[in-house]
């Protein structure tokens, strides 16, 4: 009986002491950082990744990441040197460097993000406020975000915090301003279409009225020497003619008459009012038939 109360008595004892042997160790993993408290007061930090010790029911451990963390900042209205309004929509990463100072400072990765949005809001207007919209935008971007993470830097080192970089996402006008720049770039492209329209009209009038002038000219150089070529032409018909009259007075009185028959009797085309014994009719009568006077041109009435 009495060995059976000892062996009992021996087990309780065994998984005490494995209990409390479990509860004294702790791991820490190669992401985190832990910090050692005792009784609410800490009293070591431990950075090595591994398996650590720590006193039973007395200490606990509360663990911080190594990591680089994320802190995203809402858009905020900053007002530039120049009294421009920009929308600044800002994010930066920072890594824990002092657990024991960020536990007393901040407690969290939580209240260190509402700390550090603070301090991020306010150096932006600090660093902003002194840089025109120009700046900000496109020529100094860079070397301001460089500023605004120096002046965070310095700030968050009080929390055990290193800053390690600050962006600058976007930077923009406000809403109503930005609708206004864009009525305004709107209306000043219009305007450069309206004047590039009015000097292609311009140049198209020129050019249109110089090529009318040219044709003109053309036309009336052509006309010109076609007229001229026509009376060249005719002259050496008349030429022709006279000499075809010199040569046979006969023939051609008679290839004259045949000329006249073939423009005056065409068919549906003319009546004559004449007697059938007209010069006109001269040779429809013998073959020998030789008269000496050309005939007269005809009376021509119009068609009935």
């Amino acid at each position: 009986m009495k060995l059976g109360i000892a062996g009992g008595i021996a087990v309780v004892a065994i998984v005490l002491l494995l209990v409390l042997g479990y509860s004294a160790l702790f791991s820490v993993y190669q992401t985190q950082q832990a910090l050692v408290v005792r009784l609410g007061e800490p009293v070591r930090v431990v950075t090595e990744p591994g398996l650590h010790w720590k006193i039973p029911l007395i200490d606990s451990v509360i663990y911080v990441d190594k990591r680089i963390l994320d802190l995203e900042n809402p858009a905020q209205e900053v007002i530039a040197s120049d009294q421009k309004r920009l929308v600044v929509d800002a994010f930066a990463r920072y890594k824990v460097i002092n657990p024991l100072r960020f536990y007393q400072t901040v407690g969290s990765v939580e209240g260190a993000n509402s700390r550090l949005s603070t301090l991020l809001n306010s150096a932006l207007r600090r660093v902003l406020g002194e840089a025109t919209l120009t700046q900000v935008v496109r020529d100094q971007r860079e070397h301001l975000m460089n500023r605004v993470r120096e002046q965070l830097e310095r700030e968050a080192q009080a929390f055990g915090i290193s800053v390690v970089d600050v962006r600058i996402r976007r930077a923009d006008l406000p809403e109503q301003n930005s609708q206004a720049v864009y009525q305004r770039m709107q209306t000043e492209r219009q305007r450069e279409a309206a004047e590039f329209r009015a000097q292609g009209s311009q140049r198209a009038q020129e050019i249109r009225a110089r090529a009318d002038r040219e044709v003109t000219v053309l036309v009336a150089e052509a006309t010109s020497k076609a007229e001229q070529t026509r009376g060249e032409g005719d002259a050496e018909r008349n030429r022709i003619f006279a000499e075809a009259f010199n040569k046979d007075p006969d023939f051609f009185s008679f290839y004259r008459s045949m000329q006249a028959y073939e423009a005056g009797l065409k068919p549906n085309d003319t009546r004559f009012l004449i007697r059938p014994d007209s010069d006109f009719f001269r040779y429809f009568g013998s073959r020998t038939s030789r008269p000496s006077p050309p005939p007269a041109p005809p009376l021509r009435t119009p068609t009935q």
